[in-house]
């Protein structure tokens, strides 16, 4: 019997230590995608993919790059992607921010190798330009029941802290239970000052990440849109779900505003995650949400976002984790104890 899924792309910080090595792991059948990609990367003069996958050691300092980081991610996801089962129909496609991208290629609006060009493109140019920063905070404690009175108290200091002169803060994501904030140093550490730590670990700076997202990215998307041109979108094949919850259909998508929106909005205004996980649940009504990898991070943010629409009744928590330990419909396939759901 036919399944029906959504799949989510994850974007920055998902290829990490237990990464490395995942596209020779899971991937060696499809090292011929994976030269092309190479033979895109030594044209700009970068180390090979297959090469920064294959290494004996993982470093915070190379791989967290822009320049790595999403060549790497992005390979991972769109082999995932193309390894889903025979017997699952993918009835829509998102992702979460540099996700975005990724989704592009799984859905059909870029080639393999034109969505390779774009993620590696930006990328790259985020790392040579590295504006700003991001940090990230949850709005929800661990039971994952919704507090909109306290987001709307985060987001009204960051407001505060903006409107002082030399301080730049903004929304970059909104990712389930958490914010994920960007701005200038100034910014980030006026908000690091101003509230309290959570879970030992929040407020957390995100290593070599710009303030994406934010309008101290429009050089970089004008660097993106003078690089890239909109003759390397098409018609997706597969319905996509964008940052703001929009829907791209097949045959309907004016393909000039895609790339308006992939260069433009998607990369200097803030990308609504949650609403687009929402958006998916609530329009495509999928049996599954399969997160392709690599990294497992982003099933939270997942879970988080149903639970705060109350979908199918989940109200917290313990709902959702009875309900998956019940029947899994929520994949990560960067998990081992879960990838064979997905791939069959």
């Amino acid at each position: 019997m036919t399944r029906t899924a959504v799949l989510i792309c994850p974007g920055r910080g998902t290829y990490n230590k237990p990464e490395l090595g995942y596209l020779h792991r899971h991937h060696a059948q499809r090292m011929d995608l994976f030269h092309s990609f190479n033979a895109l990367r030594a044209e700009a003069g970068q180390q090979a993919v297959t090469a920064l996958d294959g290494a004996d050691r993982f470093t915070v300092n190379t791989y967290s790059r822009g320049d790595v980081a999403s060549a790497l991610i992005y390979a991972a996801s769109l082999a995932d992607a193309q390894a889903v089962a025979d017997d699952i129909e993918v009835v829509a496609v998102t992702g979460n921010s540099m996700g975005w991208y990724s989704a592009l290629a799984a859905g059909g609006a870029l080639s393999p190798q034109d969505g390779f060009r774009v993620v590696n493109t930006m990328g790259t140019l985020m790392q040579d330009h590295l504006i700003g920063g991001q940090l990230v905070y949850p709005f929800i404690g661990d039971d994952w029941v919704n507090d909109s009175a306290r987001k709307e108290e985060l987001l009204t200091e960051v407001a505060r802290i903006n409107a002082q002169d030399g301080h730049t803060l903004g929304l970059s994501i909104d990712l389930g239970g958490m914010l994920v904030l960007a701005g200038d140093e100034a910014g980030l550490t006026a908000f690091e000052a101003s509230q309290p730590g959570q879970q030992d670990r929040f407020p957390m700076r995100l290593a070599n990440h710009a303030a994406f997202h934010t309008a101290l990215q429009a050089p970089v998307a004008a660097e993106g849109r003078a690089r890239l041109g909109a003759d390397l979108f098409g018609q997706p094949e597969r319905p996509l779900i964008d940052g703001r919850g929009k829907i791209w259909w097949p045959a309907a998508t004016d393909t000039q505003a895609l790339w308006n929106y992939t260069l433009g909005h998607q990369v200097t205004e803030p990308y609504d995650f949650t609403r687009a996980v929402q958006t998916a649940a609530r329009e495509f009504a999928p049996d599954l949400f399969i997160v392709a990898g690599p990294g497992a991070t982003l099933g939270g943010a997942v879970a988080q976002s149903l639970v705060l629409a109350d979908w199918r009744g989940l109200a917290n928590k313990p709902a959702f984790q009875a309900r998956q330990d019940a029947q899994p419909f929520l994949i990560a396939m960067g998990r081992d104890d879960q990838r064979a759901l997905a791939t069959g």
